[in-house]
């Protein structure tokens, strides 16, 4: 939003780094996503974190370098607008935005999911139709969503830093007990996790794919820009702190999980076995209320991810249809508050529907998470590769400042998620094999719309150019 339409209290670094962390879950992430890595890579799940931690900052260095040159709520819209083109910002933007509303959906399967976890960790007995969890956390995000920027990031920060808490605390008592000879495995303190553990290249770089969806929404605070405070300061900072400090989690929450299940071969098997990691360490470390307050944490941290996907998907809705994509309506700041309520409301609406869809036809709450999650992350691709093409093109233009030895990050990056996408598309099995070319319609619907309208072209152009100068 413009200095006229900016929030009543500009946002600071940290609290835009809270959406970035609230978008990438970590206490989701880490109950998750280790599970499928132990079992490509084997007791290498903290190597293959460290891997995947250099591919996030490789592509977050893009955004990093733009995002202190300009400023805009439209994130890789507006970056890719003003380094390569409008026609390619557009599309650009329209990929993210499906990213976004597909996360918002998949996260509401998640909620299910882990609502449904901590009432089985409570032994009450007490079973809650998914469906239902899904339609009063939508509700409630958006109850949270239109109230002023500030009040949501608040709630993200308590919710991200309890659950970072707790993750840090099991880890560090899990390394403890490991290294005492307390651990129910009675298996050794090792580093070896680090070297490799015997695991091949082909399986580590293959996990580290899986390992790098952990970072997923770790721009979504540049959707923030015009309502930080010193944005080109802040929100860089803000950008590579997420990333940074989600990297540093990771590494060692997923290095305690996998000396707690046993460094080797059988501890790898249970690893890869387990449902929910970090509940399972909880219970076998700390005891069932330890384990029950994580399988809560889960829940809570699966809504702020909610609330962070449907700020960020809200902003970037906003800034398409101030340039003329889109109903003027959506477009617009409301009340004291000044926040985009009418695609706030939007936003939260179509994530209701998306989610509802698959509910209607008798698909769990687990599965809608990882099918919407899969074809968000192939949109996703698309729009950080094009932002990585754009720092290229600003770099080898000479325009911006920037030194020419760096062209070497976005070059890496772009190399990184060309693998990502193939990893995510071949070799896969039905329905999987579907959702490539859902993203790839998504995709294809925003590069008509930027080949087709000119005067939308033109005018995007026109007011990236005004607010570069």
């Amino acid at each position: 939003m413009s200095s006229e339409q900016g929030s009543r209290r500009k946002i600071t670094s940290v609290e835009a780094a809270a959406l970035s962390l609230g978008f990438m879950g970590p206490v989701m992430a880490m109950a998750l996503n280790g599970i499928g890595v132990a079992g490509l890579a084997g007791t290498a799940v903290p190597l293959v974190f460290v891997i995947a931690f250099a591919g996030a900052l490789v592509v977050a260095y893009s955004f990093a370098r733009l995002t202190s040159k300009y400023t805009h709520a439209g994130s890789v819209y507006a970056l890719t607008g003003v380094t390569i083109g409008p026609r390619s910002g557009f599309f650009a933007g329209f990929a993210l935005l499906g990213t976004y509303l597909f996360f918002a959906a998949c996260i509401l399967g998640a909620c299910g999911t882990f609502f449904e976890s901590w009432l089985a960790a409570t032994g009450w007995g007490i079973s809650v139709p998914w469906p239902l969890v899904m339609a009063v956390s939508a509700v409630l995000a958006l109850v949270v969503s239109l109230r002023q920027t500030s009040a949501v990031t608040t709630v993200l920060l308590v919710i991200g830093a309890v659950g970072i808490a707790l993750m840090l605390v099991l880890g560090v008592v899990v390394l403890v007990k490991v290294a005492h000879g307390e651990a129910p495995q009675h298996e050794p303190l090792s580093l070896s996790p680090f070297t490799g553990g015997g695991a091949g290249v082909s399986p580590i770089m293959t996990a580290s794919v899986f390992a790098f969806l952990s970072w997923a929404g770790f721009e979504s605070c540049t959707s923030l820009a015009e309502e930080t405070r010193s944005p080109k300061r802040a929100i860089p900072a803000a950008l590579g702190g997420a990333v940074v400090v989600g990297g540093l989690v990771y590494v060692f929450v997923m290095y305690a999980q996998t000396a707690g299940f046993g460094i080797s071969e059988a501890g790898a098997q249970r690893f890869a076995a387990s449902e929910s990691s970090l509940t399972d360490m909880a219970a076998a470390y700390i005891g069932p209320g330890y384990s029950q307050l994580l399988a809560f944490s889960g829940f809570a941290v699966a809504f702020a991810s909610l609330l962070s996907s449907t700020t960020a998907a809200s902003r970037l809705l906003f800034a398409l249809a101030r340039d003329g994509f889109g109903p003027a309506a959506l477009g617009r700041v409301h009340g004291p508050s000044e926040v985009p309520r009418t695609a706030v409301t939007a936003v939260c609406a179509a994530a209701l529907l998306l989610a509802g869809a698959l509910a209607v036809f008798g698909v769990g709450a687990f599965d809608t998470y990882y099918w919407y999650a899969t074809i968000a992350v192939l949109c996703l691709i698309v729009a950080y590769a094009m932002t990585s093409a754009g720092a290229v093109k600003a770099i080898l233009g000479r325009r911006h400042g920037i030194p020419t030895w760096e062209i070497v990050f976005p070059v890496l990056a772009l190399a990184y998620l060309a693998y990502v996408y193939a990893v995510q598309v071949i070799g896969q099995e039905p329905p999987y094999t579907y959702f490539p070319w859902i993203a790839g319609a998504w995709c294809a619907v925003g590069l008509v719309v930027a080949l087709a309208r000119p005067d939308l072209a033109r005018r995007i152009g026109d007011r990236l150019l005004t607010e570069e100068g």
